[in-house]
């Protein structure tokens, strides 16, 4: 029987912690970009990511690590998630510890758990199979010792995310569309991306995870003894009214360390299933215009109260209820939040956060 036909034992973990800013004024270090509403949909990436789980984890079982400052913005937002399921950091340290903490906390109580580990703020236009993919994984996870992890077939040489070299020659008996993983490269420079993108076994790392619980303790234990010490020895306070304050007081002496870091360049059993279901981490002005639909002269218009005359290549966000004309702007980012418009070259948006600043 497949493992997703049993949904009791599968548990999703959403990495919810980061304070970035760069859809800067819509988002702030106050208001990351995980808890806006980015593409103007009526949902925050971060509902985004709980939606695209429906019929697979029940709410019961997604668990959301962030920062103490977003703890009331998360219970906002996903009210269908236990509040005990909103796992706190006192402070940022990277991955490896944010994986470790839920790794931990969800054995406590589920010692046969299948865990998908994902970002809160990435963008998947194909959600049917962006589904198929997940199901695969964890049944493949249920049943092996592997780490997988996702690797999107590339679009365009990108030189913003990491890559994936995977062994493409011997697929798993168990599944034909699991592959060893080689290396983990890091984002490259433009000429190296361009020679990726003619290779097929070159993907993209999508930060997506999926492990059987034991599987990624183990991994933690060989890897990680340090990282992995901490969080065991809080298994007696675990779900009881003392876990926050201890975790309080050791979840800073965590090493600051990325798990791919710590764990997956070290581990002989990563396996990466390559995918391709419209995946960005919508992490710039210019993906989201590559990201959503453009009219005939390449603009990008989220707002219902935006009129554009002889306007190219912008990203218009607008979403306010004031009315908004634009007339003879040329690869731009227009967006407005509350009492602040930015108007700004697209190829200037990596200024955006100095502006922020002043």
């Amino acid at each position: 029987m497949s493992t997703t036909n049993n949904t009791s034992h599968l548990h999703l973990v959403i990495m919810a912690g980061g304070i970035g800013s760069r859809f800067w004024p819509m988002s702030t270090p106050e208001r990351p970009k995980q808890f806006v509403d980015v593409l103007g949909t009526g949902r925050t990436f971060i509902q985004m990511t709980v939606d695209r789980f429906q019929g697979i984890i029940p709410a019961e079982n997604v668990w959301v690590v962030t920062s103490q400052a977003y703890k009331d913005i998360v219970a906002e937002q996903l009210p269908e998630i236990p509040a005990q399921n909103i796992l706190l950091e006192p402070c940022r340290r990277n991955t490896a510890p944010c994986i470790a903490y839920a790794a931990w906390r969800i054995k406590s109580m589920d010692a046969k758990a299948n865990i998908v580990v994902s970002p809160s703020d990435h963008l998947v236009l194909n959600v049917q199979e962006f589904q198929r993919v997940i199901k695969s994984c964890l049944d493949f996870a249920s049943s092996s010792d592997a780490i997988i992890t996702l690797g999107m077939k590339p679009t365009r040489p990108e030189t913003g995310y990491g890559y994936i070299q995977t062994d493409m020659s011997c697929p798993s008996v168990s599944n034909k569309e699991m592959f060893r993983v080689d290396a983990f490269r890091e984002k490259p420079d433009l000429a190296t991306a361009e020679k990726y993108i003619t290779k097929p076994n070159m993907l993209w790392n999508a930060g997506i995870f999926v492990w059987n619980v034991n599987t990624i303790v183990n991994a933690f234990r060989v890897y990680a003894p340090e990282i992995n010490e901490i969080f065991e020895n809080l298994l007696p306070v675990y779900g009881t009214e003392k876990e926050q304050e201890v975790v309080n007081e050791e979840f800073p002496k965590c090493e600051s360390i990325s798990v791919d870091y710590a764990i997956l360049e070290k581990s002989d059993e990563i396996f990466c299933m390559p995918a391709s279901f419209g995946w960005s981490d919508l992490g710039t002005w210019g993906s989201l215009r590559e990201n959503v639909a453009r009219d005939n002269n390449g603009n990008a218009i989220i707002g219902d109260n935006v009129q554009i005359y002889e306007t190219r290549g912008c990203v218009v966000h607008c979403t306010e209820e004031r009315k908004v004309i634009i007339q003879g702007l040329e690869d731009c980012i227009v967006a407005e939040k509350d009492d602040t418009l930015l108007i700004c070259k697209l190829s200037e948006e990596q200024r955006i956060k100095l502006f922020s600043e002043k």
